[in-house]
Parts: structure tokens; C-alpha cells; sequence
């Protein structure tokens, strides 16, 4: 099945922001984004890309030698 292209409303509702950030994302070039006609089109699998590549893991601490629990 072809990737859904979602509109800058759809993309600011899933990630829960405004349509500003969505569009300054476009702007730096930061996400990938497709031109139809006049219209500007991000793919859900875009959207997912970026949440992955942006998305930061805890952090496990290293077992300390020597420290009594």
C-alpha cells in the first residue's frame, strides 16, 4: 500500500503541536516533504522518521564496583 500523504494540519495533530512547527520544519528542511500543485505533502512514514531519528533513549547507569546497595 502507497505511504498516506498528510497535510501540515494532519502532521501538527499527530505529533500534537501547532501548524507552526510542521511548517518550520519544511522550511529548514528538516523533514521530508513533497510539492502537489501548490500544496505541500509530508508521508506518514516521513513523520514516523523523524519522530525516530529525534527520539532519545534513558540512559542506564553503569553498576558502580564497590558501592553497598
Amino acid at each position: 500500500m502507497p505511504d498516506r500523504l498528510l497535510t501540515v494540519a494532519q502532521v501538527a495533530e499527530l505529533l500534537g503541536t501547532s501548524e507552526r512547527f510542521p511548517r518550520r520544519l519544511i522550511e529548514e528542511r528538516r523533514i521530508e516533504y513533497v510539492h502537489v500543485g501548490r500544496h505541500v505533502r509530508i508521508a506518514e512514514s516521513a513523520v514516523h522518521g523523524y519522530l525516530a531519528a529525534n527520539t532519545v533513549h534513558p540512559v542506564v547507569p553503569r553498576r558502580q564496583l564497590g558501592v553497598a546497595a
